[in-house]
């Protein structure tokens, strides 16, 4: 007995020290989680800036490259007119340059306005009908890219050889397409309702010009018309990227949500 109090008290000891030992060690693994869990969301937040970064340069980049082509292919086209001939003139079918235009021009623009589409898609803060207006952009440089592989016929007639069809065909449906994408757009629940608005008249703007660049008595000026179009689509690719893009980011369901008509 005399020995029993002494063996006690080193095994009480061992036992305190034992469970000393597994706290610091829950608090050392907890410190360790909260270091990660931090270095985590900082080089998530790195990553974030940059791909913020990176989206507007392209949407930078995409806007002036469309602009010097225009202004360059309508100088090496012979009698071409910025008022009365449509873009896609610039790579008609055996016209001077024709074929330079489409592969140096239009291909680059679409790839362009491509590489902004995907750099904005994981930050771009859409949900529900706005996200389906996102994904309808990239029926902007599908046209681009399609103008080249199918050149409209000199004069851009409606009707006539079978890559005018399909240049016809695709106008149709990317300029019906590119006006849903403003409209549904508008529904983003980061945007205040001036840029809602604008974003929908955008879309309503957008058609109404398609439809009155087909008249034949504004040929005259249908080439302006387009380009006025063009210029709603510039600005929009800027609104995406300086008001969608970057802006604190929502869960998936809360964009879906308060995304809703």
């Amino acid at each position: 007995m005399v020995g029993w109090w002494p063996r006690a008290g080193r095994m009480v000891a061992a036992q305190a020290r034992a469970h000393s030992v597994e706290r610091s060690d829950a608090k050392a693994s907890s410190r360790q989680i909260d270091h990660t869990h931090s270095r985590c969301e900082a080089r998530m937040g790195f990553a974030r800036k940059n791909g913020v970064y990176i989206t507007r340069w392209l949407a930078i980049a995409t806007i002036v490259f469309g602009s010097l082509f225009y202004l360059v292919g309508a100088a090496l086209k012979p009698d071409y007119s910025h008022l009365s001939h449509f873009i896609s003139e610039l790579n008609a079918s055996g016209t001077p340059w024709a074929r330079s235009l489409g592969l140096f021009g239009f291909v680059p623009l679409g790839l362009l306005f491509s590489g902004f589409l995907i750099a904005a898609s994981p930050l771009v803060q859409v949900g529900g009908a706005s996200r389906v207006g996102f994904w309808l952009l990239w029926s902007q440089p599908v046209a681009f890219i399609g103008v080249a592989l199918a050149p409209c016929d000199p004069g851009c007639p409606l009707g006539g050889s079978l890559t005018q069809v399909a240049h016809d065909i695709l106008g149709v449906l990317t300029y019906f397409a590119g006006a849903a994408a403003m409209v549904l757009l508008s529904f983003s629940p980061v945007l205040s309702p001036h840029w809602r608005s604008t974003l929908m008249a955008s879309g309503i703007a957008w058609m109404l010009l398609f439809v009155l660049m087909l008249q034949p008595e504004l040929a005259q000026v249908r080439g302006l018309l387009q380009r006025i179009a063009d210029g709603l689509l510039a600005m929009v690719v800027a609104l995406v990227a300086w008001r969608l893009v970057g802006q604190p980011a929502l869960s998936r369901g809360a964009l879906h949500l308060r995304s809703q008509p």
